[in-house]
C-alpha cells in the first residue's frame, strides 16, 4: 500500500486538525493552494458548502476529491463539547448520508462479497463474504450491545423505568434542525411532525417516548419537533441518556436519518424510517419516504444487518486509538470503550471524599467521575462533621483515602451504616514519589476493603480466590510481565543504576533483599504481627540467614526525608552487608536471589522474577502456595500460577488513567508512557535531591494537581 504524500484543504479547520494526517496517512496537508503543485488527494468536510472551492479545485486539475465525516463511534463525549473523534470516514464518490447521490458505503453495502475496494487511499481492504466476516460482524455487534457502545458515549445509563411500565412504547428520535444527514435523506421541515404523528397512529395504546439529541441538550443546537401541543401519550426525554439502554427498552423506533436507527437494527427492534439513511432500502428497515426517489433503484439488494455493520464499520470507516493515536481495527475500538464503560462509576447518589488532600482532588475526579456526573456529585469533605452539613446521609456513597484519618470514615460508618470505598496508590504508579506530589497513572478502588489490609476480604483476594483466568489473560499476563521486567519498570521508577560487579560477595554466597517499609504505615499496621519495623525484619533475616550476604534498601520516602522509617547505623553496621540507599529496585532484585519482606510490594516484584519470597507479614500476595509464609491466611485456599497472580493484581485490580486523554487505559500503555518519560528525562532519577529541588518539584506536582 501506498502512503500519500501531499493532501490539500481549502478549509481551515481540517487544516489545523493534526490527526487528519495521520488517519490518512499522510506526510503534508497544504491550505488552499493556488495551483496543482505535488497533490495525491484534495478533501474536504462532508457536504458543508465551504468544501465547494476544494471540489472546483480538484476539477480543474483532475486530481481525487474526497469527503471526510466522523464515523459511527465517536468518543466518550461529544464533538460539539470538544472531543475528538477516534474514528473517520474517507468518500471518494460522495457521503453516506447523502441519499441523493452514491456514496462509497452504498457500494460497499451493494457490491458486499467483491473483492475490490472503492477507495482510493490506503486502508483496510473490504472483506470476503463468508463466515469469518458474518462472525466478525456478528461478534462485534454483541460487543456493542454488552457494553451500550454508541456515537457519543457521555449519557447516563440509568433511566426512569416508569417511562416503560406500558405493555408497548415506541421510540421518535428528534434530531437538530439544519443537519446535514435531512438535508441530504430527503426530509423537509414537515417530515417530523408527520413522524411523530405517524407513531401515535401506527400505536394507538402504546406510550410514545421522544428523544432529543445531544447537542440539543448541552444548548450547542436546536431541535426540529414542536412540543407547543403535546398528545398525552407522548413523553420527552430531555436527559443525557445512553442510545443504547434507551433502545433496549422500547418496542419499535421511529427516525428520520439518525445513527440510532441502525443500532436499533442491531438489537432486533423495528425501525421506521421517515427519511432516508444509510441504512435505509436494504430490507431492514418500514421506509416511509418518497417511493419514486432515485435512490431506491441503488438500493434494490437485500442485506443483513451482519452485511451492513461490516460495511458501515469495518470496511468503511477508519480508526486511531486513542491511547496511541496509532491506525487500528474496530475490536480494538470496542475494548478501548468496554474499559470505559467498566470503570466509569454510574450512580444515582453523591460521592463524599473524605481524606482527600487538595492536591489529590482533581486527581480523583477523574478517577472517580461517573459518566453522567457534573462536578456537584463528588462531595470533598475534611470531616464526618462537614460531610453531614453538606448532606451525607444513608443513601450516600463514602470514598475514603484508605490509610488516613479513620476516626472521622468511623464516626459516619457508625451514625449511617454505610460501606465505604477505599482508595490507594496502585502499584504501577509514576516516575516520581507520591509525596513528591507525582501525579498517580493508577489506583485502586476497593468496595469490599483494600489489598494490604488481611484482617478481612478485599476485592483483590476475592479476585484472587474466584476467578478463572482464560488462557488469553493469562497471557496476557505474561506479556505485561515480559515489559516491565525488559523496561525496568517498577512502583515509583527512581534510583541510580546498580550492577552485580559492585559486589564483594563470596562464591555462592547467597544474596538477599531486604526491602525497607515506612514505619507506621497502614500496611504495616494492619499486615505486621511479630515482624513490625525495619530493624527487627533485618534482625530476624541476618538470624535465619547467617552466612547470606545481606542487601538493605529503605523506602524511598524515607531517604528522601519525607517519611520516618530510618534505622540506627549500628543495627546496619552489625547486620548489613551493603545498604543501597538511593539505587533503583529494578536493579537491586536482578542481582539477588531471595527477598525477605515484611509486607513491601518488592516482595510482588521478586515473584515477578522468579526469586524466592520470604514473608514475615501477610502482603497481599502471601498464602497463595508462591511464598514462604512466617503466618498463614485460612481464608487464601487457592494455590495460584505466578500469571494468576499477576494478571488479578495489575490487570483486574487497579485502575489506569492516560493524563494525555482524561481516560481509563490499560497498564500495557501506562507502561509505554513512562518508559517514554524516563527516556525523557535521561533516565530515573535520584531519590537523593537538594531538598530546594524537592520543593520545587513538589510546587510544580501540586500546581499541575490543581490546575
Amino acid at each position: 500500500m501506498n502512503s500519500l504524500k501531499t493532501i490539500a484543504t481549502f478549509s481551515k479547520g481540517i487544516f489545523n486538525n493534526k490527526k487528519l494526517k495521520t488517519f490518512l496517512r499522510s506526510h503534508e496537508m497544504l491550505f488552499q493552494p493556488r495551483e496543482k503543485q505535488k497533490i495525491d488527494l484534495v478533501i474536504g468536510w462532508g457536504k458543508k458548502e465551504n468544501t465547494q472551492p476544494a471540489i472546483t479545485f480538484s476539477k480543474k486539475y483532475k486530481l481525487p476529491y474526497c469527503a471526510l465525516e466522523d464515523g459511527f463511534i465517536h468518543s466518550m463525549g461529544q464533538g460539539v463539547l470538544g472531543s475528538e473523534s477516534c474514528s473517520l470516514v474517507v468518500d471518494s464518490k460522495g457521503i453516506y448520508y447523502d441519499a441523493t447521490q452514491a456514496s462509497d458505503l452504498d457500494t460497499l453495502i451493494s457490491e458486499y462479497g467483491k473483492h475490490s475496494s472503492v477507495e482510493p487511499v490506503e486502508h483496510t481492504p473490504p472483506l470476503l463474504h463468508d463466515g469469518d466476516a458474518t462472525n466478525r460482524a456478528q461478534n462485534a455487534i454483541q460487543r456493542i450491545i454488552k457494553s451500550n457502545i454508541s456515537k457519543y458515549n457521555n449519557g447516563s445509563l440509568q433511566l426512569d423505568d416508569s417511562l416503560f411500565d406500558a405493555d408497548e412504547v415506541v421510540l421518535v428520535i428528534d434530531q437538530t434542525a439544519g443537519d446535514m444527514s435531512l438535508k441530504y435523506g430527503y426530509v423537509n421541515e414537515s417530515t417530523f411532525e408527520k413522524m411523530l404523528q405517524a407513531a401515535l397512529d401506527d400505536y394507538p395504546n402504546a406510550r410514545i417516548i421522544v428523544k432529543t439529541h445531544p447537542d440539543v441538550i448541552v444548548g450547542k443546537k436546536k431541535g426540529n419537533l414542536n412540543f407547543s401541543k403535546l398528545d398525552s401519550r407522548i413523553h420527552i426525554i430531555s436527559e443525557q441518556v445512553n442510545p443504547m439502554v434507551l433502545l433496549k427498552k422500547v418496542d419499535a423506533v421511529y427516525v428520520a436519518t439518525s445513527q440510532m436507527g441502525f443500532e436499533a437494527l442491531m438489537l432486533g427492534k423495528h425501525v421506521v424510517c421517515f427519511g432516508v439513511p444509510f441504512y435505509a432500502g436494504w430490507g431492514l428497515t418500514e421506509d416511509r419516504a418518497d417511493k419514486s426517489l432515485e435512490v431506491w433503484n441503488r438500493r434494490k439488494k437485500r442485506r443483513t444487518v451482519e452485511e451492513v455493520f461490516t460495511a458501515a464499520y469495518i470496511q468503511y470507516t477508519r480508526y486511531l486509538h486513542p491511547d496511541t493515536q496509532q491506525h487500528c481495527e474496530l475490536e480494538d475500538i470496542i475494548s478501548y470503550f468496554e474499559l470505559q464503560y467498566k470503570n466509569r462509576l454510574e450512580l444515582s447518589h453523591k460521592l463524599f471524599c473524605i481524606n482527600f488532600t487538595r492536591w489529590k482532588q482533581n486527581h480523583i475526579k477523574a478517577f472517580l467521575g461517573s459518566i453522567s456526573a457534573v462536578k456537584s456529585d463528588i462531595v470533598f469533605v475534611s470531616s464526618a462533621k462537614q460531610a453531614i452539613k453538606k448532606g451525607f446521609d444513608s443513601n450516600s456513597q463514602l470514598v475514603t483515602w484508605a490509610s488516613k484519618n479513620q476516626a472521622q470514615v468511623d464516626e459516619l460508618i457508625n451514625e449511617f451504616g454505610v460501606t465505604p470505598w477505599q482508595v490507594e496508590d496502585g502499584f504501577i504508579r509514576s516516575a516520581g514519589l507520591g509525596t513528591d506530589l507525582t501525579a498517580p497513572a493508577s489506583l485502586v478502588l476497593d468496595k469490599t476493603g483494600i489489598y494490604y489490609d488481611p484482617t478481612k476480604p478485599s476485592d483483590l483476594e476475592t479476585i484472587l480466590q474466584t476467578k478463572k483466568f482464560s488462557d488469553n489473560e493469562l497471557k496476557r499476563a505474561e506479556r505485561l510481565k515480559h515489559s516491565l521486567l525488559k523496561n525496568e519498570l517498577s512502583k515509583y521508577n527512581l534510583g541510580k543504576p546498580f550492577s552485580k560487579a559492585s559486589l564483594s560477595t563470596k562464591n555462592n554466597q547467597k544474596i538477599i533483599l531486604v526491602p525497607g517499609q515506612v514505619e507506621g504505615d497502614a500496611s504495616i499496621i494492619k499486615g505486621c504481627i511479630d515482624i513490625d519495623s525495619n530493624t527487627a525484619l533485618i534482625k530476624v533475616t541476618r538470624e535465619e540467614n547467617p552466612d547470606a550476604y545481606l542487601i538493605y534498601k529503605p523506602h524511598p520516602d524515607v531517604v528522601s526525608g519525607n517519611r520516618k522509617g530510618k534505622v540506627a547505623p549500628e543495627v546496619i553496621n552489625k547486620h548489613v552487608d551493603l545498604e543501597l540507599s538511593d539505587t533503583s529496585i529494578t536493579d537491586c532484585l536482578a542481582v539477588v536471589d531471595e527477598v525477605h519482606t515484611m509486607t513491601s510490594l518488592v516482595g510482588f516484584e521478586g515473584l515477578m522474577r522468579g526469586l524466592k519470597v520470604v514473608c514475615y507479614g501477610l502482603p497481599f500476595y502471601s498464602n497463595w502456595g508462591l511464598t514462604v509464609d512466617r503466618h498463614p491466611l485460612e481464608r487464601r485456599t487457592k494455590k495460584l500460577q505466578p500469571n494468576e497472580l499477576i494478571a488479578g493484581t495489575l490487570i483486574d485490580y487497579p485502575l489506569y488513567m492516560n493524563w494525555q486523554t482524561g481516560q481509563f487505559t490499560t497498564p500495557e500503555t501506562i507502561v509505554d508512557q513512562l518508559k517514554e518519560q524516563i527516556d525523557k528525562q535521561g533516565g530515573k532519577h535520584s531519590n537523593q535531591v537538594f531538598w530546594l529541588t524537592r520543593l520545587m518539584r513538589k510546587f510544580i506536582n501540586f500546581f499541575r494537581g490543581l490546575f
